[in-house]
């Protein structure tokens, strides 16, 4: 998911991550996240003035009525956001106490085949005086949502059983969730968690300090009201009373700016549905391990319904660093190819995105048909490894960095976008071909003008922002590879955690490929506050580092971004063959706190606040940026040095 996506809808969501609209997490700057400095200043993020109205009536709740600010959140059960999020919802009743009231409404998404069990698991649980027993123990076991997991949480909270199947069997709990999604949709909610506090929508797991700086800033109001004579019970109502009732229309906003548009090229070996000649080519981008492109699915299923023949889609592999298991679901999707069945296992993969280990694959290459012995060969051989790293590569280099992005005849859009955002481009584009065709192209050669046409027609790119200025940054004692005397040094710091500085590690291996001899890299650490695992893993890599292997477990910690707990942790030191008993002391003693706080606060003085942030020579580089950024930087550098060494020659 691409950066930008997350900007835009992972927060409502954000147009966000890593792709586009991505209808569940945190916002983002592109390619960046949320920086420490916006963590530690009020208000930390500028939020919509906008007020809906939206109502409680019939919604488990906890807290007062009397309460002065209430927070509504939509949320999904399986949504890994709103796991993170709920935590962030318990802190925030803990420091608030009465003044804060938390009402829930279920948004199970549709890609997510547990989030409605769960949601009615819980509503039943309700039926009996428990629902938040049951949400607690939901969230806390997100990853186990299966009818015998809900059931023994059933029993853990000590419900009656036979009444709980019941109710949760029962019509009227179903429509209330359906009348939940529903009000989400009708309020602009799409993604989860969505929060709406006193009627004012904050999108995503974003920090606790961005919900702090908004519930601080409503609860003046409130206390206001209260004082020109407003009961407390009555400050919620008052609050929304003229709130919007449905978010506006997508034509009311303000209009985009035009697509951008690259040549994008349709290999003869990529999954294909739909004929060549059609009048619109869509070529996807996207990762089988993504929520985001998960959540591109059914749109694109609605596309082909809609369009049939005049529209091809075109699928190609982008598996990101920090999905562990998508490359080998993409090279499954090809072994699948190969036998004739690419769109039966895409669809295997994307219904079963938190399953997709060698046996959970093979078990899908048996049911959707295949001959399961060449499948295995074709695994085993990695015959299809070069395939996908040559997709990955050519949508790098035309802006596809994150997952799902789509070229529709070459015109950019970026994420989980709904149908309705496709439609226009695809209708413009449609109109364009029978242009086209009327006045003599080829319907074989349509795709090849419509995407040139659409490339000479793109708006120029806006001119660079100025470059800040060049700092001194010292390498210190952080962990280099590369020539003690190379003419370039690379200073990154950055989070174990954080899924763009997971994103940026294969670009600074090219880097270091490209330009071997001539740079050399440094690591600093920018535990984010909000990710809660970024300290302990920093901690691990220098206690990896005492021991000579900081570059293995760096690699390591960024290939499991999802298990650093300390558990995990421990696992990844034994797999690297450290000295245990040296490991667990340096974690338990905290004896590298001073020097990853001493990394923090001198990447802070430098507006390192966010990450990744790099400094080529100085430079400043901010976020999980393409290959091609790196090279404009460290030529230039490179091409200084050369000067330098010239005239010390003569």
């Amino acid at each position: 998911m691409k950066p930008n996506v997350i900007v835009a809808l992972l927060v409502g969501l954000v147009l966000g991550f890593v792709g586009g609209r991505a209808a569940s997490g945190s916002k983002a700057t592109p390619g960046n996240t949320p920086s420490v400095a916006q963590a530690a200043n009020k208000p930390a993020r500028a939020v919509d003035p906008t007020v809906f109205k939206v109502p409680v009536d019939g919604a488990p709740t906890k807290g007062s009525a009397n309460a002065l600010v209430t927070l509504v959140e939509f949320s999904d059960y399986e949504c890994p956001f709103c796991s993170r999020a709920n935590t962030t919802v318990e802190q925030l009743q803990k420091d608030y106490g009465s003044k804060l009231r938390v009402v829930m409404r279920q948004n199970p998404l549709s890609f997510h085949p547990h989030a409605k069990p769960a949601a009615l698991a819980a509503l039943a649980a309700g039926e009996q005086g428990k629902y938040w027993d049951m949400h607690g123990l939901l969230f806390a076991n997100n990853k186990k949502l299966d009818a015998e997991s809900l059931e023994g949480y059933a029993k853990q909270i000590g419900l009656d059983v036979a009444k709980w199947k019941a109710d949760m069997a029962d019509s009227r709990l179903g429509a209330a969730i359906d009348k939940d999604a529903a009000l989400a949709q009708q309020l602009g909610a799409s993604g989860t968690p969505a929060f709406f506090i006193n009627g004012r929508f904050l999108s995503g797991a974003q920090p606790i300090d961005n919900f702090k700086a908004l519930i601080d800033e409503e609860l003046a109001k409130a206390e206001g009201l209260v004082k020109s004579g407003v009961a407390p019970s009555q400050v919620y109502a008052r609050t929304i009373e003229k709130g919007l009732e449905r978010a506006p229309a997508r034509a009311q906003q303000q209009a985009e700016p035009p697509a951008a548009a690259k040549k994008v090229d349709v290999p003869a070996d990529s999954p294909v549905v739909g004929p060549a000649t059609a009048k619109v080519t869509i070529v996807e981008w996207s990762d089988f391990e993504c929520p985001f492109c998960s959540r591109a699915v059914p749109t694109i299923n609605k596309i082909k319904e809609t369009y049939g023949k005049d529209v091809r889609v075109v699928f190609r592999h982008q598996p990101l660093p920090m999905h562990s298991h998508a490359k080998l679901a993409a090279q499954a999707s090809m072994a699948a190819h190969e036998q004739g069945k690419f769109w039966e296992m895409h669809d295997k993969l994307f219904a079963n995105q938190r399953a997709l280990e060698r046996g959970d694959l093979e078990k899908y290459a048996q049911e959707i048909g295949l001959d399961v012995n060449k499948f295995k060969a074709a695994l085993d051989s990695n015959k299809f490894s070069a395939k996908i790293d040559a997709d990955s590569a050519s949508g790098m280099a035309v802006g596809a960095n994150g997952t799902p992005a789509f070229f529709i005849n070459g015109r950019f859009l970026s994420g989980a976008q709904p149908f309705e955002a496709f439609k226009p481009l695809i209708d413009q584009e449609i109109a364009k071909a029978d242009k086209a065709l009327a006045a003599g192209t080829k319907a074989e050669d349509l795709y090849a003008k419509l995407n040139q046409d659409n490339v000479n027609a793109a708006p120029a790119a806006p001119a660079a922002p100025a470059e800040p200025a060049v700092q001194k940054v010292e390498v210190g004692d952080a962990p280099v590879r590369g020539p003690k005397n190379a003419p370039v040094t690379i200073v990154a710091w950055s989070d174990f955690e954080c899924p763009f500085c997971g994103r940026a590690v294969p670009t600074i291996e090219q880097v270091e490929k490209e330009y071997k001899g001539k740079v050399k890299f440094a690591f600093k650490h920018q535990p984010l506050p909000f990710h809660q695992h970024a300290k302990a893993a920093a901690q691990a890599s220098m206690a990896a580092n005492e021991q000579g292997k900081f570059w293995e477990m760096h690699d390591k910690l960024f290939a499991n971004q999802r298990a650093l707990d300390r558990e995990s942790l421990n696992k990844y030191a034994r797999e690297l063959k450290l000295d245990m008993n040296k490991f667990t002391i340096a974690m338990d003693s905290g004896k590298f706190d001073k020097q990853i706080e001493a990394d923090m606060a001198d990447g802070a003085s430098k507006g390192a606040n966010g990450t990744p942030t790099f400094f080529i020579n100085g430079r400043t580089l901010v976020g999980a940026q393409p290959f091609d950024a790196f090279k404009r930087v460290i030529d230039e550098e490179l091409k200084k040095a050369g000067v330098v060494m010239a005239a010390e020659a003569k």
